[in-house]
């Protein structure tokens, strides 16, 4: 037997199960929005953004408008870029969105450069919650809430098909 299948968090149904679960939850505690701003970190955040922008399309007349956050996670102070101008996502709500909150660091940098410019609403989701925060940092939104050790690394494939979560 595989040992990749023994680490197997989640399966190809169960992580679009998690996406489109997320996809309602953000509907639901943005329902009066006109727009939802989906900032997903480079690289699988991003692609996990998309995925949300294509279900909240179907289930919601609510438009949802991507942008790309490249954060430097081996340096998160250095200079964040948006795809968006700030004046684009000024008083809008905006979710921050990464496939896993490991320590906190990535998001929490996302979420310090994002409030230079006033917002509407923030929130943050994951798929993968660790809970290894050294951040106070929480995901809003999230697909799973795993207790890892520090040595255990979570690898989410969403960029092609199955898509899938394993415990290495």
């Amino acid at each position: 037997m595989n040992s990749e299948i023994n680490n197997m968090i989640l399966d190809h149904d169960t992580v679009i199960h998690k996406i489109r679960r997320i996809a309602y939850q953000i509907y639901e505690s943005n329902v009066d929005e006109k727009e939802v701003i989906l900032a997903g970190i480079d690289s699988n955040g991003y692609v996990l953004a998309k995925k949300l922008k294509s279900i909240l399309k179907k289930i919601s007349p609510i438009e949802p408008v991507l942008c790309r956050v490249e954060i430097d996670k081996k340096a998160p102070r250095n200079a964040i870029k948006t795809s968006l101008k700030p004046e684009e996502y000024k008083d809008k709500s905006v979710v921050l969105i990464d496939d896993v909150l490991n320590s906190g660091t990535t998001l929490v940098y996302g979420v310090k450069h994002f409030l230079d410019v006033p917002l509407k609403q923030f929130k943050t989701a994951v798929l993968v919650n660790r809970n290894h925060k050294k951040y106070p940092v929480k995901a809003d939104f999230k697909g799973i809430s795993l207790s890892t050790s520090l040595h255990e690394h979570v690898d989410v494939i969403l960029d092609k098909k199955p898509y899938e979560v394993f415990l290495k």
